[in-house]
């Protein structure tokens, strides 16, 4: 493997990594309705456990207000007993046509242990890059021993590698700090 190859798939895999965390920050419940907070749901349409966003359109039309309109009106109940079902810890209210979720605003103390999750969700997407270098340069050795990168390449590759561990680390410190204001925002 050549050298701007290794680079290039560390930093595909630090990217996932990065990429993973904002997804999971989606799920957090912050007292905002969010279609994220619901839109992974699985729901068993038919028999087959299904992600909502496949069988409805969420909505939100106000702060705190997610509106579900179910693409299958049948579809409506198993809708229904999926939010129950899930750890969201909202109760839906249907009308027969559509689903209202009311987000409720989360206390104080709640919001401090929401930045507190943050900052764990943060540290293992920090752990999961830092993993990616270690394999990086553990696959740069290798080529270095086989012939195919020179003793100053592999020095200059351990750098490169490092700036782009750097750059990524400091990718996921923003996300945590941006999502804890908006945490912690009444």
């Amino acid at each position: 493997m050549a050298y701007d190859d290794i680079l290039l798939e560390a930093e595909e895999r630090m990217d996932k990594s990065h990429h993973f965390l904002q997804e999971e920050y989606k799920t957090l419940r912050s007292g905002r309705a969010t279609p994220g907070l619901i839109e992974n749901i699985k729901i068993d349409y038919y028999g087959a456990l299904t992600p909502l966003k496949q069988l409805a359109t969420i909505g939100v039309p106000e702060p705190r207000l997610l509106v579900i309109r179910p693409f299958d009106p049948g579809s409506l109940q198993a809708i229904e007993k999926g939010i129950q079902a899930s750890d969201v810890g909202i109760t839906p209210n249907s009308d027969g046509k559509l689903i209202r979720l009311v987000v409720p605003p989360l206390s104080e103390e709640r919001r401090r242990q929401l930045v507190g999750q943050t900052k764990h969700m943060a540290e293992e997407a920090k752990i999961a890059i830092r993993n990616e270098r270690r394999d990086a340069i553990k696959e740069a050795d290798k080529e270095k021993k086989s012939g195919g990168m020179t003793e100053d390449d592999l020095k200059r590759f351990k750098n490169d590698v490092q700036e782009l561990t750097d750059e990524y680390t400091n990718k996921v410190d923003e996300l945590q700090e941006a999502k804890a204001e908006g945490l912690m925002q009444v």
